[in-house]
Parts: structure tokens; C-alpha cells; sequence
């Protein structure tokens, strides 16, 4: 049995607490306040320090660890970041301007540590969902590391994402 500690980062509003309460085997621990910025159009709470979930798969046990997607926690970033084997980048595929925040988390997170990674397009069941090439091109991402679609709010697909993560990571 091997355990990992795998990092869930991206932009505001990309799905990461959702994607982690999806698929976590105990209760979520999450810090979410109510949105008081010019963003509470767009969702009425944000994580604010971190979400922490776990799961078993094929006897590989995951710590996940879901950062806050606004800038203005960013000290947070480099804090769960430590010890991490793995980091993936949750992409709002619906959210073109967003693709190049989430290269910029790409280039901090590999700076912290030089990790596997995925980036991952969430949302892909809505509609106007951009083409995994855009998201690679808007990412900044090689082509030697894997872009996935996903959609955070199925377990099935959660479990895809993560059981390509335990790959990179063995």
C-alpha cells in the first residue's frame, strides 16, 4: 500500500472543493466563507485556506489537498505545496480567460517542486466547453505532460483523473 500526497490547485471558481468532496472517503475539512469581493456574482463561497479530503484507490491511499483559487490567499499556495508528490491544476473549461492563470499556477507550483502534474478541464459536460488543444495552448502546457477532461461532479470521472495521478506517481 503506497500513500500520496497529491495537491488540487487552479483558479477562482475551477471546481476544486467540489472535485475533492466528490470523491473523498471521509468528510470533507473545508474552509469555506462567503464571497465578499466583486466575485460573489459568480459563487457565494470561496475556500479561504484549504479543503482536505482522502481516498483509496487500488490500495493507494490519497491525501488530497485543495488550495484557495483567489490570489488574495495565495500565502497559502507554498504552505500546502510542502511534501507534496503531485499536483493537479483544475481548468474551468467554460472560462477561456482563465486558462492563462492556471499556466501561471502551473510554472509556481513547479517551482515549488519538481513533481508530476496534471492539468485537468472540469466542466466538460456544460456547453461552449473549449477543446483540450486550447486549454494546452491557454495553459502553456507541453506536450509531454497529460490534459485531461473531467467533470468534478461525477465520481467516475474524479477517479479517472486521480487514477491517472497514481500512474504518473509510480
Amino acid at each position: 500500500m503506497s500513500s500520496f500526497k497529491v495537491v488540487v490547485t487552479g483558479p477562482f471558481n475551477s471546481g476544486k472543493t467540489e472535485f475533492i468532496k466528490c470523491i473523498s472517503d471521509i468528510p470533507v475539512v473545508s474552509t469555506e466563507k462567503r464571497v465578499t469581493t466583486e466575485d460573489k456574482g459568480i459563487k457565494s463561497e470561496t475556500t479561504v485556506a484549504m479543503d482536505y479530503g482522502r481516498v483509496t484507490l487500488n490500495d493507494n491511499t490519497l491525501y488530497l489537498y485543495g488550495t484557495p483559487g483567489q490570489t488574495r490567499f495565495d500565502f497559502m499556495w507554498e504552505i500546502l505545496s510542502g511534501e507534496m508528490d503531485g499536483f493537479i491544476v483544475l481548468v474551468d473549461s467554460t472560462d477561456p480567460p482563465s486558462f492563462s492563470d492556471a499556466g501561471d499556477l502551473i510554472e509556481l507550483f513547479s517551482s515549488y517542486v519538481d513533481v508530476p502534474y496534471l492539468v485537468v478541464a472540469n466542466k466538460t459536460d456544460l456547453a461552449g466547453t473549449a477543446k483540450l488543444t486550447d486549454i494546452r495552448r491557454g495553459t502553456r502546457t507541453s506536450a509531454e505532460i497529460t490534459v485531461m477532461p473531467c467533470v468534478a461532479t461525477e465520481k467516475s470521472s474524479v477517479r479517472q483523473v486521480l487514477l491517472q495521478m497514481i500512474a504518473l506517481l509510480k
